[in-house]
Parts: structure tokens; sequence; C-alpha cells
């Protein structure tokens, strides 16, 4: 790939390449298609975010550390309140959770999703409605269920026969109706990474469509008639934008709910259609609006229900990577720069710069587990040097430990630069680990010129604090 083409694939915001790249640019026209809103370059090179300069957030917070752009974050729960304004918009918070960002989705009107009982405590004690909340999982444990069901959330979505049992047993001895959903499984494999695929049939979530167990699933919750039946959902993947997967899911899904209807006169009121809306990581990547998913999916649903006589369900939806995945980059500070020549002739142009950061696969795996592509940039100046193909990878003992694989970075790039990557809000942190004992970064949100710590830095008695050895 030329420079050129790289320049214009990856996007970045007028600091790299040849002069006809480093010419000023319009840089709020490219913000909206990799980074947060509120970011822009000041005019002594550096990135700024929501007023403030990088090099202050990492003078004051350190580096590495995730930037959350506050008004980022909240315009796009907005946007999928009016683009979706008779359905309910729950944020998955698998994507990225923690208190603050909680209480910021709950007062953009946003329902919550959670998969795991840490993620209901987080909710919880965050102080969302209990009635606002989702619960999602494929092995719920009985001591998972008990909180949820005596919190009072508001609908769990059901993933197995034994779940049934479990969760029946536990309405039974509270006396209680909780109300569910049944996951299904409904064969449709979106255009994604095989590990995040989820409606395929080989697979662990959900009850399958074409082996009868969701109907199945259906049946046997209305016979026994202890747990309320609210309605269907079908989740179908990741980082989708072709809306074609949802209107095969949805046409499944609601010929089931005419056969349950069929079958035992009950039409179920609720449909959730999942989420797995794609975002820009670099500038190759072209996802849809929420006002095109929406207009898409209405349109998907009406039409089917007319096709089978149903009533139109109340819809729902769970965004999490298309709200907070572009309202985060990761800044990190260069360690070491090495060139690796790569052709006959060991020049720039014949080779490849490991940029080493102070992160790495700790802090995002997503580019070693699922050969994730992002973008980058040099974040504390503008350069005129020339491009130079790099490759941004982390200071952890393993060949795979890659932030960004390609990318091209002014020739000049040093130790002690800052580098931006933009896209990692979501499945970043959430996804963190030690790995060599390695402290995760802290988030910051930042909003009107202010910066506020959300989640701070581990430290090394936090690693030590839980060895008891």
């Amino acid at each position: 790939m030329r420079a050129h083409e790289a320049g214009a694939l990856h996007g970045d915001i007028g600091n790299r390449g040849p002069a006809w790249l480093r010419t000023p640019v319009d840089v709020n026209a490219l913000v909206p298609r990799l980074w947060p809103r509120t970011v822009a370059r000041a005019d002594g090179g550096a990135l700024t975010v929501a007023g403030l300069d990088v090099r202050d957030l990492a003078a004051e917070f350190g580096t590495p550390m995730y930037v959350l752009d506050e008004d980022d974050l909240r315009s796009r729960c907005r946007k999928f309140r009016a683009a979706f304004p008779d359905a309910d918009v729950y944020y998955a918070g698998k994507a990225f959770l923690c208190r603050a960002v909680v209480r910021m989705i709950a007062e953009e009107g946003l329902f919550l999703d959670v998969c795991t009982g840490g993620e209901l405590a987080t909710a919880l004690s965050a102080g969302m409605p209990p009635e606002r909340i989702g619960f999602h999982g494929n092995n719920k444990s009985v001591a998972e269920l008990a909180r949820a069901v005596d919190a009072g959330v508001g609908r769990i979505i059901v993933d197995s026969f034994a779940e049934i049992d479990r969760l029946t047993a536990l309405a039974r001895e509270r006396g209680v109706r909780p109300k569910v959903l049944v996951r299904v499984t409904v064969g449709v494999e979106a255009h994604t990474h095989e590990f995040i695929a989820t409606a395929h049939e080989d697979q662990k979530f959900g009850f399958s469509l074409a082996g009868g167990a969701a109907a199945a699933a259906a049946f046997k919750i209305l016979d026994e008639d202890v747990l309320e039946l609210r309605g269907l959902h079908s989740h179908i993947g990741s980082q989708i934008f072709d809306a074609s997967g949802f209107e095969v899911s949805a046409r499944r899904v609601l010929a089931l709910q005419a056969q349950i209807r069929d079958a035992r006169g009950v039409e179920l009121p609720e449909l959730d259609l999942g989420g797995g809306f794609g975002i820009a990581y670099t500038t190759q990547d072209d996802p849809a609006s929420p006002h095109d998913l929406a207009k898409r999916m209405r349109k998907i649903v009406d039409g089917e229900c007319a096709a089978e006589r149903l009533a139109v369900p109340h819809l729902s939806i769970e965004p999490g990577r298309a709200i907070v995945g572009p309202a985060v980059f990761t800044l990190y500070e260069v360690g070491t720069v090495k060139f690796v020549p790569l052709g006959a002739g060991g020049g720039p142009a014949d080779g490849r710069a490991y940029v080493s950061v102070d992160g790495g696969m700790s802090d995002n795996i997503r580019t070693a587990l699922y050969d994730a592509s992002y973008s980058a940039t040099v974040a504390n100046r503008t350069s005129p040097a020339e491009p130079l193909l790099a490759r941004v990878v982390g200071k952890h003992c393993e060949s795979g430990d890659i932030v960004v694989k390609d990318e091209f970075l002014p020739a000049d790039v040093q130790p002690g630069d800052l580098v931006a990557v933009p896209g990692t809000g979501a499945y970043c942190r959430s996804m963190a680990s030690n790995y060599n004992h390695v402290p995760r970064p802290p988030v910051v949100a930042v909003r009107d010129g202010r910066a506020r710590l959300i989640v701070r830095r581990e430290t090394e008695e936090d690693l030590l604090a839980l060895d008891v050895g």
C-alpha cells in the first residue's frame, strides 16, 4: 500500500505524510469518522479533546489512559433515542461499564443490558432503576438469578432449559412473576469475525430455531405459567454494517412468534433484535447511522408482521459498541522505536518502524484476539517528516502484542511522543487484563474543558493485595 493511500484510508487528522497530506484540513470534517466529536488539533499541533490538551491530560493522569468524551457518548445516546422513539434502547453494558457510564446512559433515557452478576452489581450500585435493566447470559447461576429477581430487574433473557427451571423454582419460592424473553438462535451469521458471530447454530448462545428448541422453550414457559413470557430475542453478531442480516433474523423470529400464536393463542408483545451495530475503526469502515438502521429495521418488522398477520410488537435494540466505541481513545507514550528493514533497499521506504508504547494487549486485546484493525496518530505535535510505515506495539513479552498493525506515522516519531488510538471505548477496558502483572489504565471523562477520573488506575499494591500467598 502506498503512503498516500494509507493516509486516506486511516483518516489521520492532518499531521503526517508528504506536503500534500500536511496541507491544513478541516479537522471537524474528519473527526466524526474515527474520533470523538470534540477532538481537534490545536495551533501547536497537539490533539485537544473537550478543549483540553492531551499533553496536560498525560501530565495529570499518566499514560496509558482511556479518554472518554462525555459529550460524544451522550450525543450517541440521544441519536439512538431519536432514531428509535417508539422502541426501548438498551445500552449493552458488556462493551464498557462503570458507575459513571451507567449514570450517563440513564440520564439520556436509555435502558441497560447486563450479562453477569458483576455488571448487575455495578448497575444497581450506580442507581440504575432495576426495572430498566435486562439480564443476559448463557450460564446464569442460581445466585445471579436470585439477585436479579430480588432486585426486580425488568426482564431476563433466558438462554437454556436449565435456566428456565432455575428461574421457575426461584419465582415459585418468592411468589413473583419475572418477565422473560427467549433468546432464539436464528441461524444467521453476520458478516463479522467467527468468534463474535452469535446467531449461527454451532455456538453456545440461545435456543435453536431450526432444531425446535426455541419453540419448545416458549411452550414450556407458557404451559408452566410461572414466568411471564414477554417476547423473543435475537442477536446475530457484532460489528455489522449490513442490515440484511437483521431482515433474515426478524423474518425467522416473527415466523416463530406466529407459530406460538397458532399453537397457544398468545401474541407475544415484545421483540428484541439485539445489537452489533458497527463503528469505524479505520476510514475503510462505513457504518450506518442510527436513523438509517431504524428506518430499515422498522420496515423489516412492519413488513414481516403484516405477512404473518401479527400485531407489531414493541421493539427493543441493544447498541453498545456503537455508543461507547467512538467516544473513547487511548493515549499512550512512546518508549522505543526500532526500524526493521523488509526489502532489499534497506531505507525507510523498504521497512517498518516498530513503535513501542507503554500499554499493549493488556489494555487492548482485540487486535490479537480478533485481528482487529485500528488507526493511530502522533498526538503531541505535528511533523514535517515524511511518512513511515509503522506498527504500534505494546510492552508485553509476546510477539502478538500489537495495538495497530499498519499505520503511517512521521519518520521522526521518537521516545516521549504521545500516540492516540481512536475507537477504543468498546471491549478494550472491559476485556483488559493484568498480563505480565501490568496494572490496568484509568478512564478519564472529559467535558466542557474539565477532566475527571471515573475509573482509577490500578496500582502494584492492588495486584499484590489479591496475592495471599
